[in-house]
């Protein structure tokens, strides 16, 4: 391995691995979950423990470079990485503990929604996270993070018990309801604005097998659908997760080929429940509506539910997403949605809206920095393409179609469905609670070390 000179006292000091541009894992190590972002690190600190992130945020913060932290490398706008700066790479930092005498499980940063589903799973415990098993744990928590229980057991920030973090000046600290109790709020909802977390525990549920999967219906029917499903969500139990969707069935197995390309409105629900209850829950998805394309859900591992769309959404494609939180849904919305899902310029591209409601709705606004908590719906519309030549279009299709929906949402959206999108877009999502988090900021990076994010300002 070949270090500059500079760089040397930071390598020979890490227990992990520092990467610069002459290695020759280089290329591999600064490619990017989104592959429409292309970022030349000068070095990529892989850390092997809290120690290592220590003496890395030292390290930048003395010599003056650019810090990003990568966790799971899941982040749209490419966050876990800079140009002619320092990445703190937490990959290999993916432990998880899971203790099912208190029903908690800690995790290290660096995991993978998979890791953690995994090791819980074991103990048929899970907490609520993310619909993809590759989606980084860090990052998903640090912005808020929902899933498939949250309507049952709230968002991801509404489970965690404590963080470990390293602050911009070196020290580590430990943050809870008890303990720094202002940066405890700030880490719940305000991204990585104030240190780096190296491990979460949560509080974990009872979840084993779930009743889950896709039903598709002919986009003809997306408008009856979509009526339909926003009277039917307040009804429906909690247990119950149904997340609509405005998307193309992939041209790929397991999908029946007499189907593939055509364009569909879909519920993907998951009911973490006995199986009487769920079929009773998901009756009325099957006798109030025309019947679907195709009807996959069943019974499986919740593990299994999580991970039901890795294979459609490999590493390295191009993405652009926008996303916005929604109260109502009225029919003029409804259409708006109709008329742009028409025109999705790639198999991919998609528009999703996750139910929010239930259990977030019990939590203050201003209990934690996330602070829609009267949002019934968590929107994202993706335009995604394996093919670099088609970045223009499936941007311009994202952005037009945002603009149309956009005056029948809240304002503000889940930061982990926003690119790049300045503070204006970042003070209409945290809204009154944006100032506190401006202090919170200031008591813990004053001089805004870590800043390559959704970045809250001291200024």
């Amino acid at each position: 391995m070949t270090i500059q000179t500079t760089d040397r006292e930071l390598a020979e000091s890490l227990r992990g691995e520092l990467i610069d541009r002459a290695d020759k894992e280089y290329e591999s190590a600064r490619r990017l979950y989104n592959g429409m972002i292309d970022k030349r690190p000068r070095m990529i600190a892989r850390c092997a423990d809290v120690a290592d992130v220590i003496r890395a945020v030292d390290y930048g913060r003395e010599q003056g470079l650019l810090i990003a932290v990568r966790g799971g490398g899941h982040n749209g706008p490419g966050f876990g990485s800079c140009d002619d700066g320092l990445v703190i790479d937490l990959s290999a930092m993916n432990g998880v503990r899971v203790d099912p005498d208190s029903a908690t499980v800690r995790v290290e940063a660096g995991c993978k929604q998979g890791d953690v589903d995994h090791a819980a799973h074991a103990f048929g415990l899970a907490f609520p996270a993310g619909i993809v098993s590759t989606t980084g744990i860090a990052g998903l928590t640090l912005g808020g993070g929902h899933g498939y229980l949250t309507r049952k057991y709230g968002l991801t920030i509404d489970n965690l018990l404590e963080a470990d973090v390293v602050l911009a000046d070196g020290s580590f600290v430990t943050a809870s309801e008890t303990r720094h109790e202002d940066l405890f709020w700030a880490l719940r909802g305000g991204g990585g604005n104030f240190g780096v977390v190296t491990s979460f525990r949560y509080r974990a549920h009872p979840v084993s097998m779930v009743y889950g999967g896709p039903i598709f219906w002919d986009f003809q029917d997306a408008r009856r659908v979509m009526r339909w499903y926003r009277d039917f969500l307040p009804e429906a139990p909690e247990e119950l997760c149904p997340f609509l969707g405005l998307k193309t069935v992939p041209s790929t197995a397991p999908f029946p080929e007499e189907l593939w390309g055509r364009k569909v409105c879909a519920l993907i629900s998951c009911y973490n429940g006995p199986a009487e209850e769920a079929e009773a829950a998901m009756r009325p998805i099957r006798t109030d509506l025309p019947a679907p394309l195709l009807d996959g859900v069943t019974t499986m591992p919740y593990p299994a539910m999580q991970s039901l769309f890795d294979p459609l959404l490999p590493s390295g494609l191009q993405w652009y997403w926008k996303g916005d939180f929604v109260k109502e849904l009225p029919d003029e919305a409804i259409d708006a949605h109709i008329e742009h899902a028409a025109r999705k310029p790639s198999e991919l591209s998609l528009m999703h809206l996750y139910p929010i409601d239930g259990a977030v709705h019990r939590v203050g606004q201003g209990e934690t920095a996330w602070s829609y908590r009267d949002a019934t719906w968590s929107m994202v519309i993706d335009g995604i393409d394996p093919d670099p030549s088609k970045a223009p279009a499936i941007t311009s299709w994202a952005r037009e179609y945002w603009e149309a929906v956009h005056p029948y949402t809240m304002g503000g959206a889940y930061v982990n469905f926003m690119m790049d999108e300045g503070d204006d877009r970042l003070r209409a999502t945290y809204g009154a609670n944006y100032s506190r988090l401006v202090a919170v900021k200031r008591a813990y990076d004053p001089t805004n070390l870590f800043r390559v994010n959704q970045n809250i300002g001291v200024s």
